[in-house]
């Protein structure tokens, strides 16, 4: 019997409707356009401000794209998983209202949290998940509505993240030389003083005092995070590429979480990749999170061809990270003409 390999078979993406520039971010708290692009690379970043609407909304707008894109039958879909900081409740899982949503029969769901790395994370479960050959279709999204978690009156944090939502469908084949190829992930442990929400779990439930005290915010140490994500990104790219035996020329695209320019670039340089082969869309959307990865892959989808060395790359709260080598499948330049 052939392997079972697992490919992405299309991609579909959404963002919302209302673009919160820096110019409007420099009326809320002390900063500029100039002072943000220069440190992170961002021009603007949508927002999900309709009244009643969480992370659930825009995963099923991507994934509801995604079916549409691709023709697939919804119900011969086995699974579809969310990967999101964000969800829309405690519970019930985010993937289970999407899955109610889109009218998936046949199908279970649950969600995945790995913060920032969510995507790669997931990827390689569900990649698991076929190659065992229980299953044939995988939905799998990565959506955050960090807008929800942001304090609009920290300078330092504020101009960093937006809203939106990425899926790709994973399916098996036997085809041979496509799909995922190897992923290498880590936890250290090491990130919670730098990068948490302090209240709103069981070591700190919400309460008056936690509100008051604007405890149910996102707490980041910029300097440490940034400096911890240069280096883990860089590493686990080599590792992957040593792994596997590639060398710079033989990486078509890295696909990186989007969290800052100035990360992208450094991680860029210490692997000695140009930036012509890194996707980078972070100047429209801001760190999306989980959702940075599928939509850099829906913006970048049309320069893809079949047989394109990938390397995934994230770094999250935590510390998560890690990097996924992946051999594109199909060519992209046709399916991303009906996005």
């Amino acid at each position: 019997m052939s392997k079972i390999n697992a490919v992405i078979t299309g991609i579909g993406g959404y963002v919302p409707d209302y673009v919160l520039s820096n110019e409007e971010l420099s009326r809320m708290v002390d900063t500029s356009d100039e002072w943000i692009v220069t440190r992170v690379g961002i021009k603007e970043r949508r927002i999900l401000t309709e009244e009643g609407l969480g992370t659930s909304y825009m995963a099923r707008k991507a994934a509801k794209q995604l079916l549409q894109k691709t023709g697939v039958d919804p119900d011969t879909i086995d699974a579809l998983i969310v990967t999101t900081t964000t969800p829309d409740y405690k519970f019930p899982s985010t993937a289970s209202i999407v899955l109610g949503k889109l009218g998936l029969k046949n199908a279970f769901a649950f969600d995945l949290e790995a913060a920032c790395c969510g995507f790669i994370y997931t990827l390689s479960v569900a990649a698991s998940m076929i190659e065992c050959g229980r299953f044939k279709k995988i939905i799998i999204i990565g959506a955050d509505k960090m807008s929800s978690l942001v304090d609009y009156q920290d300078r330092q944090t504020c101009v960093l993240f937006g809203d939106g939502a990425g899926a790709v469908l994973l399916e098996a084949t036997e085809e041979e030389g496509v799909g995922l190829q190897d992923t290498y992930l880590r936890t250290d442990g090491k990130g919670l003083p730098f990068l948490h929400l302090k209240a709103g779990g069981s070591v700190c439930p919400p309460s008056h005092f936690t509100v008051d005290h604007r405890l149910h915010y996102l707490y980041q140490e910029g300097r440490s995070v940034f400096r911890y994500a240069v280096t883990e990104m860089s590493n686990d790219v080599v590792e992957v590429m040593k792994r596997n035996g590639l060398k710079t020329e033989d990486v078509d695209w890295v696909v990186p979480h989007e969290a800052n320019l100035r990360i992208i670039e450094a991680v860029a340089k210490r692997v000695e990749l140009d930036l012509d082969h890194v996707a980078v869309n972070i100047e429209h959307y801001g760190n999306t999170s989980a959702a940075t990865i599928p939509l850099a892959l829906w913006d970048y989808e049309r320069k893809l061809k079949k047989g394109d060395n990938v390397i995934f790359t994230a770094f999250g709260a935590g510390f998560v990270h890690g990097a996924s080598y992946y051999r594109w499948a199909y060519d992209g330049a046709a399916a991303a003409a009906t996005k």
